[in-house]
């Protein structure tokens, strides 16, 4: 699996062994998700990218999520429970990381993110509102990753981070396929004329949420 994944992400900087101008990261990482809807492993490829999401990758499994269930409407709650079990799965590993591996894994990827001054804040909102705040950013453009690092690193209740993280993350993701499920042709029609655009809205949200933490 992490041979195609990386494989995929070269075609987006190199093509021909000539090198081309180098687009930003973060369009880069939207541009190697978006990919993987047309792959043979597109579902094994919304599991990984939900897996890292929650831990360290700044993309959103919903732009492959939105894709892969426009594509196959039938399958859209299996694909959103996917992309559930995925983004549990990388909560877990980035409460870990926040628990185990702070000074190496997580204070540089904080860094990385500028999010650690934002990050050094976190401590009194999960003081008062505890796994609320697990709740609020699995739901909404707050990058969930830096959520999941704090929850570890502040020693929230592993029972209720896991628990907060699984309503959020799987009322997030089945409201996504349940739309493109039910939401009938026309539904499907006016997300497939404006899919560029709403992918692009994905990414204007996630920068957003980054921006919430720096300021």
């Amino acid at each position: 699996m992490i041979a195609p994944l990386y494989r995929c992400w070269k075609e987006y900087t190199i093509t021909d062994h000539v090198v081309q101008p180098r687009p930003s990261w973060l369009r880069r990482s939207y541009d190697w998700t978006l990919a993987w809807a047309t792959h043979p492993q597109a579902a094994w490829a919304l599991f990984a990218i939900a897996v890292i999401e929650a831990s360290v990758f700044p993309i959103p499994p919903d732009i492959l999520l939105l894709a892969l269930a426009l594509a196959q409407p039938r399958l859209g709650l299996r694909f959103a429970g996917i992309a559930t079990a995925g983004s549990v799965l990388g909560a877990v590993i980035g409460y870990g990381i926040g628990m185990f591996l702070f000074a190496a894994i997580a204070q540089p990827l904080l860094e990385f993110y500028h999010a650690m001054e934002r990050f050094s804040e976190m401590q009194q909102l999960f003081v008062e509102y505890g796994a609320g705040i697990v709740l609020i950013a699995g739901f909404s453009p707050i990058p969930f990753k830096v959520i999941t690092i704090a929850a570890g690193a502040f020693d929230l209740s592993f029972p209720l981070f896991l628990m907060a993280a699984l309503v959020s993350r799987g009322a997030r993701f089945y409201l996504e396929g349940a739309l493109l499920r039910w939401g009938g042709d026309s539904l499907r029609q006016l997300v497939e004329k404006h899919f560029e655009w709403l992918t692009v809205a994905v990414v204007l949200v996630v920068i957003g949420g980054f921006a919430l933490l720096w300021l």
